[in-house]
C-alpha cells in the first residue's frame, strides 16, 4: 500500500469502517519467486463467512479524462503484470483466496448518485464509488488496450456484466462510525 495514494488511503478507510479484518502490503520492495519478481499487490483482506481476497486497487476518475472534454466512460484498464501478479498472489496465498481487481472511482463533485448506492464512500472530503471484478474474470475477457504501455482492460460489454459492488464480495456489514483515519 502507497500511503501517498489517496485511492488507497480510501480503500483502507473504508476496510476500517466496514470493520474487515486487512493486511496492507508494503509495496517499497518487489517480492521475489525463485528467479522472477512478483509486482505486490496492495491490500489482504479477510471478509464474512470466510471470505479471502488477495486485493489490487486501480485509481480512475469520473468522469475520465481532461476537465475541459470529460468523457463519462468507468475505465476498467490494468498494466498487464497487475494481472498477472494479482493471479500469481492469489495461488500462492492458497486455494481459498480470491484475486480481485478493485476499481476505486473519484467521483467529481457534479457526479449525483442516490445516497444509498451501495459503496459509495465518502473520505477526507471527497467521494469514491468501489466496484470490483474477479481477476479470473477479468483475465478471460481482457483485450490488449496498447501495446506499447502492455495495458489491458474490458470490453465494455464485459465489464458491464462482471464488475459489482465491492461489498458484494467482501460479505461487508453495513459501515460503523470511525474517527477519521490519522494516515
Amino acid at each position: 500500500m502507497d500511503r501517498s495514494n489517496h485511492y488507497e488511503v480510501a480503500f483502507e478507510a473504508y476496510l476500517l469502517a466496514r470493520g474487515l479484518c486487512y493486511v496492507a502490503v508494503d509495496e517499497t520492495r518487489r517480492a521475489w519467486w525463485g528467479d522472477s519478481s512478483l509486482k505486490s499487490v496492495d491490500f489482504l483482506v479477510l471478509g464474512g463467512a470466510g471470505v479471502r481476497l488477495v486485493v489490487d486497487i486501480k485509481g480512475r476518475r469520473f468522469p475520465a479524462g481532461p476537465p475541459a472534454r470529460p468523457r463519462r466512460v468507468w475505465e476498467c484498464w490494468s498494466e498487464r503484470q497487475d494481472i498477472d501478479g494479482l493471479d500469481r498472489w492469489a495461488e500462492l496465498a492458497g486455494p481459498d483466496y480470491r484475486g480481485l481487481l478493485v476499481f476505486s472511482y473519484l467521483l467529481h463533485p457534479s457526479v449525483e448518485l442516490p445516497p444509498d448506492t451501495l459503496d459509495l464512500f465518502a473520505h477526507r472530503g471527497r467521494r469514491y464509488l468501489f466496484r470490483a471484478v474477479p481477476v479470473s474474470d477479468y483475465r478471460r475477457h481482457m483485450r490488449t488496450r496498447s501495446p506499447r504501455w502492455d495495458t489491458v482492460a474490458l470490453p465494455k460489454t464485459a465489464f458491464r456484466a462482471l464488475v459489482r459492488p465491492l461489498s458484494h464480495f467482501t460479505g461487508a456489514r453495513a459501515p460503523v462510525e470511525v474517527e477519521e483515519v490519522p494516515f
